[in-house]
C-alpha cells in the first residue's frame, strides 16, 4: 500500500462517525436506512461519509431497488493494517540504529 493510499484512508477515518460507520460494518453489510438510524445525522451527511469511505475504498456499495447496502472491504482493511504491521520502530530492529 503507498503512503498516499494510507493517507486518504487515515484521513478518512479521522472523522467519529465514519469510524463509527466502519465498526458498524464489521457485523456485515448494511442498508443505508439501517446505518441513519443508528447516527442523528441526515441522509445527505451519511451519503457525504458514504462517499468518502468509498472512495478511500475502505467500503463497497450495492443497489438494490431504492436502497443502497454498503459492506466493509476486507482487502483495503487488510492491506492498511498490514502496512502499520510492517512498521517496526528502530529501537525494536537491531540493523537500523546507528552505533
Amino acid at each position: 500500500m503507498t503512503i498516499e493510499k494510507t493517507a486518504r484512508i487515515c484521513k478518512a477515518l479521522s472523522d467519529s462517525n465514519r469510524l463509527k460507520i466502519t465498526t458498524l460494518l464489521t457485523e456485515g453489510e448494511m442498508c443505508a436506512c439501517e446505518l441513519l438510524e443508528k447516527f442523528n445525522i441526515t441522509q445527505p451527511t451519511l451519503s457525504h461519509h458514504m462517499k468518502v469511505l468509498s472512495d478511500a475504498g475502505l467500503v463497497t456499495w450495492r443497489k438494490s431497488g431504492k436502497n443502497t447496502y454498503y459492506q466493509i472491504n476486507c482487502d483495503t482493511f487488510s492491506q492498511f493494517r498490514d502496512f502499520f504491521n510492517e512498521t517496526v520502530c528502530c529501537n525494536q530492529k537491531q540493523s537500523c540504529c546507528k552505533e
